[in-house]
């Protein structure tokens, strides 16, 4: 998959592209653009502002559902439309030397 993001004022919003390189079948290229529709519904509280674009490849006709979930969110946070995954545990990270004005949120839990 690739990604194609602009920043912009307004709220996220989703275009999708699976063209039939990636599988003949309309039904192959639908669960595609559900399971990804699907994971941006999950993720607009946190995501970024702006127009994004994805571009199916023609592994994501082959990977399940919860691979092409992972797959997304791995694209988003690379190209940081997504904050980093939180720390595990319940104790707040040691602010580093070399950034002593950063901020952490506490762990919910």
């Amino acid at each position: 998959m690739s990604l194609h993001w602009r920043s912009a004022d307004h709220p996220a919003r989703l275009g999708l592209a699976v063209s039939r390189k990636v599988d003949k079948r309309a039904v192959v290229r639908n669960r595609i653009k559900r399971v990804l529709r699907d994971a941006t519904r999950h993720l607009l509280p946190w995501l970024a502002p702006g127009d994004y674009v994805v571009v199916a490849r023609s592994a994501a006709a082959q990977a399940s559902g919860e691979q092409l979930r992972q797959a997304y969110l791995r694209l988003l946070r690379r190209a940081g439309a997504l904050p980093a995954p939180a720390a595990d545990g319940t104790m707040r990270p040691p602010i580093s030397a070399s950034s002593p004005t950063s901020t952490s949120e506490p762990a919910s839990g």
